[in-house]
């Protein structure tokens, strides 16, 4: 059975940086794409491909996060940097049964149970 694990949230002031990662156990990167999402309504914010590390960044995202994976410890990295108030969110990482980078939550299979991030002075 997949389990997802993120941890790395936390309280940052506004411009500053956080790295977010998401564990994946019981299978292997490369026989999925995994996605980050934020927020009640699950906004998309990219997705990496664990075969051939294809990623896709949403518009929200492009320019200040970034996205990559360490096939070897089955993680799965979020960089955000030059945080807003607005990014204020629970993220959650996400495991879709295709290696295919997916958008929308729908398509995403195995859930983590989401890291608080706070932005704030």
């Amino acid at each position: 059975q997949v389990q997802v694990v993120e941890s790395g949230g936390g309280l940052v002031q506004p411009g500053g940086s956080l790295r977010l990662s998401c564990t994946v156990s019981g299978s292997t990167l490369d026989k999925h794409s995994i996605a980050w999402f934020r927020g009640e309504k699950y906004e998309d914010i990219g997705c990496i491909s664990g075969l051939d590390g294809y990623t896709y960044l949403e518009q929200v995202a492009r320019g200040r996060f970034t996205i990559s994976k360490d096939n070897a410890k089955n993680t799965v990295y979020l960089q955000m940097n030059s945080l807003k108030p607005e990014d204020t969110a629970v993220y959650y990482c996400a495991v879709s049964t295709s290696t295919y980078c997916l958008r929308g939550p729908g398509t995403y299979d195995y859930w983590g149970q989401g890291t608080q991030v706070t932005i704030s002075s």
